[in-house]
């Protein structure tokens, strides 16, 4: 039997079944199809539609969506539907913390004729199992956001600081977050925190690459 007949006779199938069960049989062949992709490297080449109740937000987002973005975001998917997926790390117990798309996860969880109309699902590209650590996350959740060119500076300097905490280096923060060595130094200062700058000097001179990094 070929491909195409293969297709027609998977279609046919699927069709048969209640909606919500068809989603879910859906989202099991995407997994299917992407673990032979040459591209299943890329998030993106397997969007999921989740049931809402399983995504969670996460604590760390430093971006702020103002009201009229929000509802301009809001009239974004209400007219063009959900365009981007929402970007998430799936736990151990089913639940998916988002990366990326803090406000398209509102937006489909608050407005009820959006969640009505995508069935009480929300897209999501799932994130590389490895990034199992928090940091990681944070990071990815970062870089999505100053890629956009979207951050704001108390959130962000208390992000620098969380990462350091954690045993990130100066260079680390630096390369991770896509900042440079001055940025670093003025998000540590923005958060007051003396202990950051005990027995460490902070001149201009500083260099990101230096031995003593942290």
């Amino acid at each position: 039997m070929s491909i195409k007949s293969h297709t027609d006779a998977l279609v046919a199938a699927l069709s048969e079944l209640p909606e919500s069960e068809r989603i879910d049989e859906m989202n099991r062949v995407r997994l299917a199809l992407s673990a032979v992709s040459p591209l299943r490297g890329e998030p993106v080449d397997c969007v999921l539609w989740v049931d809402s109740d399983l995504v969670v937000a996460n604590e760390y987002n430093p971006n702020h969506v103002a009201p009229p973005e929000m509802k301009l975001l809001e009239h974004s998917i209400r007219e063009d539907g959900y365009t981007q997926p929402i970007v998430a790390f799936e736990h151990d117990d089913g639940t998916y913390e988002v990366v990326d798309g803090f406000h398209r996860n509102r937006v489909g969880k608050e407005c009820q004729d959006i969640a009505e109309r995508v069935r009480g699902r929300l897209p999501l590209a799932v994130i590389n199992d490895e990034r199992t650590e928090t940091k990681d996350r944070i990071a990815a959740t970062i870089r999505h956001n100053r890629a956009r060119g979207v951050h704001e500076i108390r959130p962000m300097a208390e992000i620098v600081a969380k990462l350091y905490f954690n045993g990130w280096s100066n260079r680390m923060i630096a390369k991770e977050l896509g900042m440079d060595k001055d940025e670093v130094l003025r998000l540590k200062q923005f958060t007051g925190i003396g202990t950051l700058f005990e027995n460490r000097d902070f001149s201009p001179a500083w260099d990101i690459l230096e031995q003593d990094e942290r």
